[in-house]
């Protein structure tokens, strides 16, 4: 556990980006790209959540914008990416060429990888197959996609948000609610916006309620956003990510040497500190932090003070 001084860091202040394009990565997708903070600090690549969330101003702020360039950028078919909610061509091996691509594209030898969530898993899908890209990493609400992971989210994650869990199976006709996640991604992957945007909607509501230690007035994303948000991540949970069962753990030793914070709320319902708890014992060296007092969202006070301080602690990687 980190000490006061580390705990009472908080976000930095908004920046704007100094530079940002459209990356084409295959003959159907194009990544939104931006750079923000110091072009001569120390690069960091933000990878966000889902898949399929994308990229928000806030995620600038957890590092210090003197210190760190600053990348963030949308994963194929999230966010500001075109074709927007596209699963065509979409993997996890895809996404982890697509960094590769991106960081020469920016002339970036190595950098610190940041992620949360889903983010965390291709930090680490990412960084066993470039390990000498990586400076380091910061690791936020961990997920491996192991099939009871995926379970969890589907069918048990509504135990500790019963409303949530009730709404999101109560969308569906009575006779699909034994294999929510087939009758989601049936729903989401139809072409009419009739079928697929209301399901879309009622994933995004299940997994927003479940996300935060104390709940909060549930707002339905956008339409756009949710779709891109719950039609990638069926498809990847469909396709169990489209890693091998285990793979990230059964490979952490490539990572072996490699410094790491491991940020995890105690009372994440998304994704259990159990998942964390692996990884962390089976990474020598990391340094694991539980919030006690957070679930799943990187905004939550706790979490978000704990990952700025191991950016900061990271500076002294440049």
């Amino acid at each position: 556990m980190k000490g006061d001084k580390d705990l009472m860091c908080e976000l930095y202040p908004p920046i704007e980006p100094y530079r940002q394009g459209w990356l084409p990565v295959s003959g159907l997708h194009r990544l939104y790209w931006e750079e923000s903070g110091n072009p001569k600090g120390i690069p960091a690549i933000f990878l966000h959540g889902g898949p399929g969330a994308g990229c928000a101003a806030a995620h600038r702020r957890f590092f210090d914008p003197k210190a760190y360039r600053i990348v963030l950028y949308d994963q194929r078919g999230a966010g500001r990416s075109v074709p927007h909610a596209l699963i065509a061509e979409n993997t996890t091996a895809d996404l982890v060429a697509d960094l590769e691509v991106l960081r020469q594209h920016l002339g970036i030898e190595r950098w610190l990888v940041f992620g949360g969530s889903w983010g965390s898993t291709l930090a680490l899908a990412y960084g066993q197959v470039h390990p000498e890209r990586c400076l380091g990493f910061v690791l936020r609400g961990i997920f491996l996609f192991r099939p009871d992971e995926v379970n969890w989210f589907v069918h048990q994650m509504g135990r500790f948000f019963p409303e949530a869990g009730r709404a999101f199976l109560n969308f569906l006709p009575e006779a699909e609610r034994r294999d929510p996640l087939a009758a989601y991604h049936r729903l989401l992957t139809d072409s009419n916006p009739v079928v697929h945007l209301p399901a879309a909607q009622a994933w995004c509501a299940y997994e927003e309620a479940c996300s935060r230690l104390l709940a909060e007035p549930a707002e339905l994303r956008m339409s756009a956003a949710a779709l891109a948000m719950a039609r990638i991540e069926a498809h990847y949970m469909v396709n169990g990510g489209f890693l091998e069962e285990n793979q990230l753990l059964r490979d952490i030793h490539r990572l072996h040497g490699k410094p790491a914070t491991i940020v995890q709320g105690r009372y994440d319902v998304v994704c259990p500190i159990a998942t964390a708890y692996d990884l962390a014992h089976a990474w020598p060296g990391s340094t694991f932090q539980v919030v006690a007092d957070a679930g799943h969202s990187a905004m939550e006070p706790g979490i978000r003070a704990a990952l700025v301080a191991a950016t900061n602690r990271c500076r002294s990687l440049g």
